[in-house]
């Protein structure tokens, strides 16, 4: 790849199931020019998805606060990208302040969807169908033109190395050689779409009998420990409390990709490590309440997207506005295990 080829520059959404699901518009770049180095420009908490995408040259992270226009200092990085060279910006996020920056910083082509008053800042606008897309078509499209008729999007294909995944399973307390099954009982968007703690407590009692020698490891940010403490607290006495771990808030998100690279299954609410489980082609288990499975559903090679898809759902509410919770709390533990059981190994200690 020259040097002097012109550069491409992404700007990455906000969050980690987002950011997995725009790889396949990285793909496709990298299809149409092969000689163009890719770079990301993300947030911190978003950077480590990006570098396990083999399209990805080199990843920026952004230096401003969350939700803060920050004018002068977007101005200032812009300067900084300026230097570099870029011939086009693709601006994910449908936000003003993310589309000022290529605009600042002299980017000729700038590609984005229609977002909030952003005439003149995207250049090539594209705009969404009416009911939207899935995430995954609607971020690839913006490697072609506004009016190209829809192509199938590739899937997403994260990477880890096996130096990642023993470094991960030391970090953890992890035995690498037994079998792993991750849960991600955590969701970002708010307590409506969390699998109830009892449940994955008896799912997680559920595997242990059928697999002794199986680990749960239950994954997350800080934010999620005290919902994965829940589930500890459920299962203790049982025998499956030697079995599971919380390490929810004890592994960096470079670590939790290369844990979910090297499990057998992966049970998770509709959260970013539900898609980073499907771009590493785990089997999954996906379970969805207040949000709607067919538009960001799973889409590993062995995957089920479970949904009581009840009168009120999808609401898309972060808390359930009827107070019942019905959508996840009636969804029990015996259906999901019923899912998830042919997608394990056969062998006890596979």
């Amino acid at each position: 790849m020259s040097k002097n080829s012109p550069r491409i520059l992404v700007i990455s959404p906000n969050w980690i199931g987002d950011a997995v699901m725009a790889q396949p518009l990285l793909q496709r770049l990298r299809a149409l020019h092969p000689g163009h180095p890719i770079d990301v420009l993300a947030p911190p908490a978003v950077a480590p998805v990006w570098r396990q995408m083999r399209e990805v040259d080199e990843v920026l992270q952004t230096p401003f606060r969350h939700g803060a226009l920050q004018l002068r200092e977007r101005w200032r990085y812009a300067r900084l990208l300026k230097a570099r060279g870029y011939a086009e910006a693709y601006v994910l996020p449908n936000t003003l302040k993310y589309a000022l920056i290529p605009w600042l910083a002299g980017i000729r082509r700038r590609v984005g969807y229609k977002g909030e008053s952003r005439y003149g800042l995207i250049n090539v606008m594209h705009h969404d169908d009416v009911p939207p897309r899935p995430m995954v078509p609607f971020y690839a499209a913006l490697a072609n033109a506004p009016d190209a008729p829809l192509a199938p999007a590739p899937k997403p294909a994260l990477q880890v190395t096996p130096e990642q995944v023993a470094s991960a399973c030391a970090t953890a307390g992890l035995a690498p050689e037994r079998l792993l099954v991750v849960f991600a009982p955590g969701a970002e968007f708010g307590s409506a779409k969390r699998w109830p703690p009892q449940h994955f407590a008896a799912l997680a009692q559920a595997i242990v009998a059928s697999r002794p020698t199986a680990q749960v490891a239950l994954l997350g940010s800080p934010k999620d420990r005290a919902v994965c403490d829940e589930i500890m607290a459920a299962v203790a006495g049982t025998p499956a409390a030697a079995c599971v771990r919380n390490i929810a808030g004890q592994t960096s998100l470079a670590e939790a990709v290369a844990l979910i690279g090297h499990t057998a299954a992966v049970v998770s609410n509709d959260s970013g490590l539900l898609h980073v489980a499907s771009s590493l082609d785990r089997p999954v288990v996906a379970i969805y309440g207040p949000t709607d499975p067919d538009h960001a559903p799973p889409f590993s090679s062995v995957a089920a997207a479970l949904s009581l898809r009840l009168d009120c759902s999808p609401c898309r509410q972060r808390e359930c506005p009827l107070g019942h919770h019905d959508c996840m709390r009636k969804l029990d533990a015996g259906t999901v295990w019923h899912t998830l059981q042919p997608m394990l190994p056969a062998a006890a200690g596979a």
